[in-house]
């Protein structure tokens, strides 16, 4: 076992949380966690901007969202659909992700559930137009859940503050245990 996937899965025990898998092994016969193809060591340089995965099927979207985090030093990788995201996040190193619930090919919880299964580690904000996604959020464990259109320096905040939470509050929101949820309604609502 590599020296990361030791320390994981013993931050994960730690955090009370059950590991049922290791890579390359199945899980209940129907899923197999794989070793990333990027490099850990790469990933783990703290002079490399952090990169964020930002998944939405509208253009003007990503360009936007993409330009306003640009801004602030982060490397961007963009994806319009829940396929290509999980592409990406399989061979790029992902820190945080940011994720749209209305996809094409295949939807945002679902991109969802299988990115939190293949990448525990990694946080994700739903951005959404969709209403009535807070218990949702919260239940499937997601970081925060700002709803559209943004509140851009509501966005950055969170976007810092989950790419520096430990691992252990990850893992804890994950496994439904007590964790910090951040919430931001459409602009222009209480």
């Amino acid at each position: 076992m590599n020296q990361h996937l030791r320390l994981a899965c013993t931050r994960a025990l730690a955090a009370g949380v059950v590991v049922l898998a290791l890579p390359g092994k199945e899980l209940r016969g129907s899923l197999t966690l794989k070793e990333p193809t990027y490099s850990r060591k790469d990933a783990e340089d703290p002079r490399k901007p952090k990169t964020i995965l930002l998944v939405d099927d509208e253009a003007s979207v990503r360009e936007l969202v993409g330009r306003v985090l640009q801004t602030e030093n982060y490397k961007v990788i963009t994806a319009a659909n829940g396929t290509e995201a999980l592409g990406l996040a399989s061979r790029v190193h992902i820190d945080l992700v940011l994720l749209d619930l209305n996809l094409p090919v295949k939807n945002g919880w679902d991109t969802f559930e299988r990115l939190t299964y293949e990448h525990p580690l990694v946080p994700v904000i739903i951005i959404t137009a969709r209403p009535n996604q807070f218990f949702s959020a919260v239940g499937a464990g997601a970081g925060a859940l700002m709803e559209k259109p943004l509140d851009f320096p509501k966005l950055l905040k969170t976007v810092a503050v989950l790419l520096e939470e430990p691992m252990e509050t990850r893992l804890a929101r994950l496994a439904g245990k007590s964790a910090a949820f951040h919430y931001q309604p459409a602009m222009g609502n209480p």
